[in-house]
């Protein structure tokens, strides 16, 4: 068993720790937001990680029926049918976050069924993907919509709302086109929207893999279409695709498989921004460990290890990262078959609470005023934070080689203050998997297992006796032992 030393320094100055995770998180797509089930993984969200914006991508998907026939015209004869705009499903969604006190990120996208003549789509809903035909024809239509929904809630609601404009141009799947028509795209939609109020916040580019941030400042500088926010995106696995992605770092961090990749791409992106003059906000609103939309890993404690580790580098580097995603409530390659399945949520079908959401929550209970820590590593180390004189410690262990098997590591942290509570996430600790296997790992759990499973899903603290306060010369120390993968959290208690 190897020994890590961490050292705090407790006495020292402190810093602000900026909680940049909580406040903006993501639903799959829009059309979800009205169902029951998702709203109570928000109303969780909400009242748990301190949720306030909710992202949702396909505001215009075809199942959301903004632009289509009338109801009253069914005997007209299809070919004679003009369509028209229609809000009701949008505004069922809207109005599901606003009664739960949250708030939309509008998203503007994809293309309307019927306004591009691209045949490519994206999802089984079929979402059209392509550059509208007629921007003109486009620029009305979402103007149209903010419209509406300034009469429907009023201009003070709506302007503390954010605006998004489409998700992840720079990918074929989701926009089929070029960087130079996307371009094009963002200006109409900036006209748009700025025609109906200019206070209200639009943002972009939202590419995959950081990409095009530096692009995108040169254009709307000379166009005139300057962004209220930046938008991007990253997982660390983005390296294995050989992005374009600005990058701050050792070159060996942007190999594939670096646990280091995401780091670097969420520093170079904003250093990028920063060399060009941008001193606004910076969202990454969407970020993990994997993109891959099944990855068993996902659903260990790789994951919230991860998590941790990344905020304790970046959480300063931006005004928003908002983990992908909320909830296992998802389609967008087919619709999962198993209460657990290695899926993006970090909350299952039944709303039952992974590590990588225990590691947001172990996250939001540090305090706002962070140390400097000696010692450690870039693999293994600790957030250090006090708050109304009370100390907290999250030490994560992550794997040199993602895969490899745990392994318990002996931790001996600086501690001058009284025993803390242990907190612990591993293999088994504070693990709903290990609990879901133990009842046979069923696809469909009864109403009755997943009570039970309910029942085991919050945090479980380690016996007194898994902390050792020991004295030395140095100083005194809280000895304990954690998982590698893992993550461990030590509460000075009042």
């Amino acid at each position: 068993m190897r020994t890590i030393q961490l050292s705090p320094e407790w006495s020292g100055t402190s810093y602000r720790f900026q909680k940049t995770w909580a406040h903006v998180g993501n639903i799959d797509q829009f059309r979800w937001l009205s169902r029951g089930d998702v709203q109570e993984h928000l109303r969780m969200a909400r009242d748990e990680l301190g949720l306030r914006y909710v992202r949702a991508a396909a505001m215009y998907s075809p199942e959301m029926r903004v632009f289509g026939n009338r109801l009253a015209d069914w005997k007209i004869p299809e070919a004679d049918r003009t369509k028209h705009l229609n809000w009701q499903m949008v505004d069922l969604s809207i109005e599901a976050l606003l009664n739960l006190g949250l708030k939309p990120i509008y998203t503007t996208c994809f293309t309307p069924l019927g306004m591009t003549d691209n045949p490519a789509t994206c999802w089984p809903d079929k979402n059209p993907s392509g550059m509208p035909r007629d921007l003109a024809q486009w620029q009305d239509f979402v103007a149209s919509g903010i419209r509406h929904h300034i009469e429907r809630y009023g201009i003070d609601e709506v302007r503390s709302w954010y605006f998004e404009c489409w998700n992840e141009p720079n990918l074929d799947w989701f926009f089929n086109g070029t960087q130079e028509e996307f371009f094009r795209l963002w200006s109409a939609t900036w006209h748009a929207i700025k025609s109906v109020d200019a206070s209200l916040r639009f943002g972009g580019p939202s590419t995959a893999r950081g990409e095009w941030i530096p692009d995108f400042l040169r254009f709307t500088e000379k166009d005139g279409t300057r962004p209220d926010y930046l938008i991007t995106h990253v997982y660390n696995n983005d390296s294995g695709e050989a992005p374009f992605s600005p990058f701050d770092g050792p070159a060996a961090d942007r190999a594939a498989d670096s646990p280091h990749f995401a780091a670097g791409v969420i520093r170079g992106a904003r250093k990028a921004a920063r060399e060009l003059g941008w001193t606004g906000e910076f969202h990454w609103n969407e970020w993990g460990r994997s993109w891959f939309p099944q990855d068993p890993a996902k659903e260990t404690a790789l994951e919230p290890a991860f998590i941790v580790k990344t905020m304790a580098e970046c959480s300063h580097e931006a005004d928003a990262f908002a983990f992908w995603c909320l909830s296992d409530i998802y389609d967008q390659i087919g619709f999962q078959s198993s209460e657990f399945q290695g899926h993006y949520g970090m909350l299952s079908l039944h709303g039952l609470r992974k590590q990588a959401w225990l590691a947001h929550q172990m996250l939001g209970r540090l305090g706002e005023d962070r140390v400097n820590v000696r010692n450690g590593n870039s693999l293994v180390n600790v957030i250090a934070t006090r708050n109304n004189g009370l100390a907290s410690a999250l030490v994560y262990a992550y794997p040199d080689k993602p895969g490899s098997p745990s392994e318990s590591i002996r931790v001996e942290l600086d501690w001058p203050f009284r025993k803390p509570a242990l907190i612990r996430l591993g293999a088994e600790e504070n693990n709903i998997i290990a609990k879901w296997k133990e009842l046979g790992a069923p696809d469909y759990p009864t109403p009755c297992q997943v009570s039970q499973l309910r029942e085991a899903n919050s945090f479980t603290v380690a016996p007194a006796n898994a902390v050792t306060i020991k004295s030395e010369p140095t100083g005194t120390k809280a000895v304990f032992e954690m998982e590698c993968p893992g993550v461990a959290l030590l509460e000075e208690q009042a």
